[in-house]
C-alpha cells in the first residue's frame, strides 16, 4: 500500500514515511491510494476476533512496509486491558432510550484520543529505532490530543514533543494533565489565541520545508495518517458489539470539530463496513453542520470562534475535512488545490451541487448542540440511566436523538470521561461525586510547567530552536 497527497504534488510514499512526515510537502494530507474492500466472509471472520486481533487484521492492510510480526507486537503492546481497563477495549453500552455509547475513553488520559495515540507512540518508537532517526513532534490541541500525545510519547527514545494549546481555553483538568508532566522531552506551549491559531502555526511550521528538515518536525494531530488508521479499527469493533449479525446496519454519531474521528468512520464505510449513516454532531462552532446542511464550507476566524463548554470542539477550520472532500470530488487533486486556495484566502467554498452525493453515497447527516442542550442532556442521562457523560458526548447524544430514524441503531462515540469537565457536570447535575480513576486525585494541585507565547509561528520556531540547539 502506497500513500498519495490530496494536493497531488507529492511522490507516492510507504506507511512508515507517511507516519513521520505529518503534512505532505505540497500542503495536502496523505491518504492510501485505495481503500481495501472487505467482503462478507472476511467481515464474518473478524466478528469473532479480540480487539488486538481485529486491529492487526485491519492495520496490516494499510501498513505493508512493517513486518507482520513486528506490527502485531506493536498492536499487542498498545491495546491491553491494563491500559484501557477492559479486555473488550471499547465496550458498547445502551441507554434506556436505546441510544448506544461506545466507550472510547478508558485510556490513560480519559479521552478517545488515547485509542490512536497509544498506537502512534509505539509505532513512532519502532520506526525511529529501525531507521536511527529522531523526531520532534509539533502538535496543537483543543483539549485532549495534547495530553493523549504527551502520555503516549513521554520518555520515548528519539522523540520530543512541542504541544501548542489555546491559553486559558481548556478545562482545569485538561491543563493539569498536560502541564503537570515534568518529562524532559515534553514541552507545553500556550498560545494567546484559539485552537485554530495553534493549528495554523503547526501548518505554517510544517510548510517551512527547510526548518522542518533541519529540526525533523513531525506531528501527532489527526493530519497524521497513523492516527486515522488506528481509529478505523474501533468502528469495526463498535459495529460488532452493537449487532448480532452482519446483515444489520448501524449508524454512528460522532462529536466533531477537526473531522478526524468521523473521517475514520468514512473510511470504514468505504471499506465495506455496514454503516447506514455517519451523523456529525457539532457545538456552537457549527462550520461542519453548516456544510452538511447547505454545502457551504465557511471556516471562521478566531474572533468568530465561540469558547464553549465542550472545548475540544471549539474549532472553526476542520483539518481532516480535506480528506473527505478529496473523495467527494472523485480524488481530483487539482480541484482540491482550487478549493483550499479559497480556504486559505478566507473565503471557503460552496459544494451545494453535490449534497445529494454527500448524503446518499457517503451517508452523512449532521446536527448541532448548544450549552443549554448539553446541560439538559447530561442531566437527563444522569436521571434516567444513573451515569455521567462528558459535554462532548452529550452533544452527540442530543444530535443522535434529534435525527434518529424509526428503528435505526445509533452508536454514539464517547469523547471523554465526565471527570475532565467538573464545572460543567456540576452545573448540570449539582454537587454529586464525579468518579475519577485512581491516581488522578489532586491532579490540579501538582506543579505545572508551561510557556505562554504570542500567536506567531516565528516565536514558536525560535522556542523549538532554543530547546533543540542546546
Amino acid at each position: 500500500m502506497k500513500y498519495i497527497s490530496t494536493r497531488g504534488q507529492t511522490a507516492h510514499k510507504p506507511f512508515s514515511e507517511v507516519l513521520l512526515m505529518g503534512l505532505a510537502p505540497d500542503g495536502g494530507l496523505m491518504l492510501p491510494e485505495h481503500y481495501p474492500q472487505i467482503g462478507a466472509d472476511t467481515l464474518q471472520h473478524w466478528r469473532g476476533l479480540s480487539y488486538p486481533e481485529l486491529a492487526f487484521e485491519i492495520m496490516r492492510l494499510f501498513v505493508t512496509d512493517i513486518p507482520a510480526d513486528d506490527l502485531r507486537d506493536i498492536i499487542n503492546r498498545t491495546y491491553t486491558e491494563a491500559a484501557f481497563g477492559s479486555a473488550e477495549i471499547t465496550p458498547v453500552r445502551t441507554l434506556s432510550d436505546g441510544i448506544k455509547i461506545q466507550a472510547l475513553s478508558n485510556g490513560p488520559t480519559l479521552a478517545f484520543k488515547d485509542m490512536a495515540m497509544q498506537f502512534l507512540g509505539n509505532a513512532f518508537e519502532y520506526v525511529l529505532g529501525k531507521e536511527g532517526k529522531v523526531l520532534n513532534i509539533l502538535g496543537a490541541t483543543s483539549g485532549d490530543t495534547g495530553s493523549a500525545a504527551e502520555y503516549a510519547l513521554r520518555g520515548k527514545k528519539g522523540v520530543n514533543v512541542f504541544m501548542l494549546s489555546p491559553e486559558g481555553k481548556m478545562s482545569s483538568f485538561q491543563r493539569a494533565q498536560m502541564f503537570s508532566l515534568q518529562d524532559e522531552n515534553i514541552h507545553n506551549i500556550a498560545v494567546e489565541g484559539m485552537f485554530d491559531d495553534c493549528q495554523d502555526i503547526v501548518k505554517a511550521v510544517q510548510n517551512d520545508a527547510a526548518f522542518k528538515a533541519q529540526y525533523h518536525i513531525g506531528t501527532v494531530n489527526s493530519i497524521n495518517w497513523g492516527r486515522i488508521v488506528a481509529q478505523v479499527v474501533y468502528y469495526f469493533a463498535g459495529y460488532f458489539n452493537a449487532t448480532t449479525s452482519n446483515e444489520q446496519k448501524v449508524s454512528f454519531c460522532v462529536p466533531s470539530g477537526n473531522f478526524g474521528n468521523v473521517c475514520a468512520g468514512h473510511i470504514a464505510r468505504q471499506m465495506g463496513l455496514p454503516i447506514h449513516r455517519l451523523i456529525v454532531a457539532t457545538n456552537e462552532n457549527d462550520v461542519l453542520d453548516e456544510f452538511f446542511k447547505t454545502g457551504a464550507y465557511r471556516p471562521r476566524t478566531t474572533e468568530h470562534t465561540h469558547v464553549t463548554s465542550s472545548p475540544s470542539m471549539d474549532i472553526s477550520k476542520a483539518s481532516n475535512f480535506e480528506r473527505f472532500v478529496f473523495d467527494l470530488m472523485d480524488r481530483d487533486s487539482s480541484e482540491i488545490q482550487v478549493l483550499w486556495a479559497e480556504v486559505a484566502a478566507g473565503k471557503g467554498f460552496d459544494l451545494h451541487f453535490v449534497l445529494d452525493k454527500v448524503r446518499e453515497q457517503y451517508g452523512f447527516v449532521s446536527g448541532k448542540s448548544h450549552h443549554a442542550d448539553r446541560i439538559a442532556t447530561i442531566k437527563q442521562v444522569f436521571e434516567s440511566d444513573g451515569e455521567l457523560i462528558d459535554p462532548h458526548t452529550a452533544d452527540g447524544i442530543k444530535v443522535a436523538r434529534e435525527v434518529r430514524e424509526p428503528g435505526e441503531t445509533v452508536v454514539c462515540l464517547e469523547t471523554a470521561l465526565a471527570a475532565k469537565f467538573d464545572a460543567t457536570i456540576r452545573e448540570a447535575v449539582g454537587d454529586v461525586a464525579i468518579p475519577r480513576p485512581a491516581g488522578l486525585e489532586g491532579l490540579e494541585d501538582l506543579p505545572q510547567r508551561v510557556q505562554i507565547v504570542s500567536n506567531n509561528a516565528e516565536v514558536v520556531k525560535d522556542l523549538i530552536r532554543k530547546a533543540l540547539d542546546q
